[in-house]
């Protein structure tokens, strides 16, 4: 059974989804949303490294395999290999971001960035006229400066200098720091009852999840909850009014993350919270409808 609503043209946006698939497991919960998103025209998703070798290629096979468990075609690009200093070449996905942001369209494009920046940044590089016809919605940075940083932040961590490009070029850019996107908890319980039930998908979102959990890489984990800090960037472009945001001077990313002024960097919208809930509940109740559950 498919959606008893329509949603009508004038409302549609096109989408890009930039993804480090393969990283850990909040990734693929986001990717399935966007997919299962009428409002979404998904036009592709690119492969985002994590900074480790092969890790864009292991990035691009994890969005296959979901495509494949969903029974769906949408292009899929490899991105780039590494951070900005480590890979000259224009990568197949950072090209598309280009074309599909030069394109003449009456629909809005936004970028929907789930790990480091590196494709953005490269294709701004390429095409600095792409700026200012596109909205980017980034997971990543600590947040408003100055701010000290907890932790390592991972996405803008694993390439400050695409994270720094990207705050100074002036781009429509929402920011969805850790503080806000760390607050999307779902218990694993909830996971196995209400979401590995729906099909291969939800077989394979569960078991993938519960994969890491138990990996030697997720020592860093509570144990029996997951924060999916992805899902706010598709939550944010389907209802930009989930959470609250002010308006600030983009931080200067430093070496440890920590968030510093930078005086002559451009405004960006700053997130300081979104509705959890709303976002679990969206992405669980479009995951039975697919799945036939409803």
């Amino acid at each position: 059974m498919g959606f008893e609503f329509d949603v009508p043209e004038y409302k549609k946006i096109r989408v890009i989804i930039d993804t480090d698939a393969a990283c850990e497991a909040d990734d693929p919960f986001a990717i399935v949303q966007g997919l299962l998103s009428p409002k979404l025209v998904v036009k592709g998703i690119v492969a985002e490294h994590f900074r480790e070798a092969g890790s864009m290629e292991k990035s691009h096979e994890e969005i296959k395999t979901i495509l494949d468990a969903m029974d769906m075609d949408v292009p899929v690009f490899h991105g780039q290999r590494g951070p900005l200093d480590a890979d000259d070449e224009l990568s197949e996905g950072s090209a598309f971001i280009v074309s599909e942001a030069m394109k003449e369209e009456d629909k809005p494009l936004f970028v929907l960035c789930q790990g480091a920046i590196t494709n953005v940044a490269k294709a701004i590089q390429a095409e600095p006229g792409i700026i200012k016809k596109m909205t980017v919605i980034w997971i990543g940075t600590h947040g408003e400066a100055p701010c000290m940083a907890p932790f390592r932040e991972f996405n803008a961590g694993n390439d400050i200098a695409a994270a720094n490009l990207v705050l100074r070029s002036g781009a429509d850019l929402w920011l969805v720091p850790s503080t806000v996107y760390t607050t999307v908890t779902i218990g694993i319980a909830e996971i196995q009852r209400r979401i590995k039930p729906c099909g291969m998908i939800g077989e394979h979102l569960f078991r993938n999840l519960v994969d890491y959990n138990n990996s030697d890489g997720a020592g860093w984990t509570q144990g029996e909850s997951w924060s999916l800090g992805d899902s706010p960037a598709i939550a944010l472009a389907l209802n930009p009014g989930c959470g609250h945001f002010h308006v600030a001077k983009a931080p200067f990313i430093a070496q440890d993350t920590s968030s510093e002024q930078g005086e002559d960097n451009p405004e960006v919208r700053i997130y300081t919270d979104v509705d959890s809930r709303y976002i679990l509940e969206d992405l669980i109740a479009k995951l039975e409808i697919f799945s036939g559950r409803n």
